[in-house]
């Protein structure tokens, strides 16, 4: 059975015919650049609003968009201790009462 299939089609195969006369979606062409001064071009449908950063196809680092609107700066967020999260939660006069409470509590189990 193999010497009678044809050579180099196989199933769910697309015609060799070209569709002529097909009218392709608009496209938008952008250019990125990463931090390792790679550049590269990605298309986008010319209706979608292009995105500012891309992964770069060289390295997998952050592109961003060539001639895009300028990055915003990053808010940093202090990190929070457990000592913040304690603040919020009691003030430093209470802390004071249970200190002494659980100071009193572990002096009385010493027997001191």
């Amino acid at each position: 059975m193999a010497h009678r299939t044809l050579r180099g089609s196989r199933p769910g195969a697309a015609d060799r015919i070209p569709v002529r006369e097909t009218a392709f979606a608009a496209r938008q062409t952008c250019e990125f650049r990463c931090a390792n001064d790679h550049r590269f071009v990605v298309q986008f449908a010319l209706d979608v609003e292009a995105p500012s950063t891309w992964d770069c196809k060289f390295d997998g680092s952050s592109a961003r968009l060539v001639g895009g609107p300028e990055r915003e700066p990053e808010h940093e967020k202090a990190a929070r201790t457990p000592w913040d999260m304690l603040l919020q939660r009691r003030s430093i006069e209470d802390l004071e009462v249970l200190l002494a409470e659980r100071l009193d509590h572990i002096r009385a189990r010493r027997g001191s």
